[in-house]
């Protein structure tokens, strides 16, 4: 797969900067989290609109699949392993930030259900933020979903230097 656009410019530093920053970020603060929320207990920062919520959470977003762990594990770690092989390709940079925080997402929550109990592969993901009646998530989770929205915009970006 050749490059589109931009001269040759590779993004890869960037996106490993990116992956790595935000896969420390969210295990700084599930590690923060966790020396500091009793399980299952909120704890209002914001009423009861925002809070913390300390849960461990086996499935995907909004617990879906919590039998499926070991799934959830392999994906990510299929992910993280063909974003940093596709990165030397990305042609566009907000397709790279996009990707990046996507990767970094990944990776975070990857190390929870690789280091955290119940064990090795089906560790349970930190979660943490609970807003209104929303789903609880982590920072990973955010990455994740700023990634795409970033990604969409770097593709809607280039499609327009296309057309």
């Amino acid at each position: 797969m050749e490059r589109v656009k931009g001269e040759g410019r590779s993004y890869v530093k960037l996106m490993a900067i990116i992956a790595i920053l935000a896969a420390t970020i969210d295990q700084v603060t599930k590690a923060i989290m966790l020396a500091t929320l009793e399980p299952g207990i909120p704890q209002p920062v914001i009423g009861d609109w925002f809070r913390f919520y300390l849960l461990f959470n086996p499935g995907a977003a909004f617990s879906m699949g919590t039998n499926s762990t070991w799934l959830f594990t392999t994906i990510q770690l299929c992910f993280v392993l063909g974003i940093a092989w596709y990165s030397r390709m990305v042609p566009e940079k907000w397709q790279a930030i996009g990707l990046a925080l996507i990767a970094g997402g990944a990776l975070g929550n990857l190390i929870d259900r690789l280091f955290r109990d119940p064990g090795f592969y089906f560790g349970h993901v930190v979660d943490f933020i609970s807003v209104g009646s929303f789903a609880v998530f982590n920072i990973a989770d955010s990455c994740i979903t700023i990634g795409v929205i970033c990604f969409v915009f770097g593709v809607m970006r280039e499609d327009r230097a296309h057309a």
